[in-house]
């Protein structure tokens, strides 16, 4: 039966859950010689130093590598929608959507990472301000919490610039928005509760929890939200743009 499933993938899709199996494979494997891919293959905050521009593209190929469900809601999501999809776009027109996704995923989750660390700075003193940035970063790494500024503001500032974002998550969100797109009426069966509901209701609600959630920043929340959101947003807007265009693709 999985082989059959596999067969009959199209072609994109097929790439496209490989290239995530192998590379989390890889990272386990990786991890047991004391080297996280994550750390490498993630993406940073274009103000960290740790930040490299080929990141933009493989963060959406890596996953979190402390579980399983991570890759598996993503991989399920990306069969189940985007085979539909590309059967209907072609496979040039779907990869080309999907990476714009991840892309618009990684641009808003930074834009709002911005946003946070201007407004975490903005409390310091400029004294303090280039205290942290010269070193705030190996004190906390070595468990020396100091107190010219509140422990909440540290961590916040560490967190943004040293912790990748990884995940198809970004362009998996933006196949939702291209599914209830164009299958808007299509039910579908939830889990929990079992019960079936329409594309379009199903991708406006769950839209609407992230939002939700995004702005609510719960303490200990480590889903990117606003990475979520921005796949769906720039997928939202290739879709209008590619429907005021119907006869010009590129």
């Amino acid at each position: 039966m999985l082989q059959n499933l596999f067969r009959n993938m199209p072609p994109v899709v097929k790439n496209l859950l490989l290239i995530n199996v192998v590379l989390l494979l890889a990272n386990f494997l990786f991890l047991s010689w004391g080297t996280d891919l994550n750390k490498i293959l993630g993406a940073y905050y274009w103000g960290s130093d740790q930040f490299e521009p080929y990141q933009i593209i493989t963060h959406m190929f890596m996953h979190d590598n402390k579980g399983f469900m991570h890759i598996l809601f993503n991989m399920f999501a990306l069969v189940m929608f985007g085979g539909q999809i590309e059967r209907v776009w072609g496979p040039k027109r779907f990869l080309i959507y999907y990476l714009i996704c991840g892309l618009g995923s990684y641009l808003l989750h930074n834009m709002v990472n911005a946003i946070e660390i201007h407004n975490l700075l903005a409390n310091l003193s400029a004294d303090q301000s280039e205290l942290f940035m010269r070193e705030g970063f190996d004190l906390i790494e070595e468990n020396k919490i100091y107190t010219h500024m509140p422990e909440s503001t540290q961590l916040g500032l560490y967190f943004a610039y040293n912790i990748p974002m990884v995940g198809a998550s970004g362009a998996i969100f933006g196949l939702l928005a291209a599914f209830a797109y164009l299958f808007p009426n299509t039910e579908l069966m939830l889990l929990f509760p079992p019960i079936p509901i329409k594309a379009k209701w199903f991708v406006l609600i769950y839209a609407g929890l992230e939002v939700y959630l995004g702005f609510k920043n719960s303490a200990g929340d480590s889903v990117a939200h606003f990475a979520h959101i921005g796949g769906a947003l720039f997928g939202l807007i290739m879709l209008l743009i590619w429907q005021r265009k119907r006869n010009k693709f590129y």
